[in-house]
């Protein structure tokens, strides 16, 4: 029943990036542009990912595109997310996972899913944290896909519903753990 669930909460995700044709080729594409220059204030070393409005909150502006993305540590990596709250779940491309450790042959790649570039295998895996600035969230459920069904990383709600809350306001994403 749980994978069922699971499966099906990843589709959703996946699928609704169908509904916007391009979403995903062009804002998670590396060989392109990179996203929006996030703000920055003097922050100790190694938090420069978000501006940072307390020790528990990152803002993050939004890119050119109407996107917002930001750099964010997994598992003690820096890797460029997109944030998207339509996506159930934090998803990674086993490129991505493997520069965080995980080999693809210890992936379990059982899950079918539906992506823009059609159907997809993935992984579930576990992250053991997710930071941006001082918002940290540990032990948080991801999707691991092939890389030609997703070029970059988006961070949703398996992240964000963690939070205590997170909200658009003047163009940017504040993000409150």
């Amino acid at each position: 029943m749980f994978a069922r669930s699971l499966v099906f909460l990843v589709g959703s995700v996946v699928a609704a990036a169908a509904f916007v044709p391009g979403v995903a080729s062009r804002y998670l594409d590396r060989t392109g542009t990179p996203g929006a220059t996030v703000e920055r204030t003097a922050v100790p070393a190694g938090q420069g990912a978000a501006r940072y409005t307390g020790n528990r909150s990152a803002t993050i502006g939004v890119d050119a595109n109407g996107h917002f993305t930001g750099v964010f540590s997994i598992n003690g990596r820096k890797e460029e997310g997109l944030v998207d709250t339509g996506a159930s779940m934090v998803a990674i491309n086993v490129s991505t996972a493997q520069r965080l450790g995980l080999a693809k042959a210890d992936l379990d790649f059982r899950y079918a899913v539906d992506t823009a570039n059609g159907k997809a295998r993935a992984a579930y895996i576990r992250l053991d944290r997710i930071e941006i600035g001082p918002v940290r969230m540990e032990n948080v459920g991801a999707m691991v896909l092939d890389d030609k069904a997703l070029s970059g990383t988006l961070i949703g709600m398996s992240f964000l519903k963690g939070l205590s809350s997170y909200k658009v306001e003047g163009g940017k994403l504040h993000l409150t753990r």
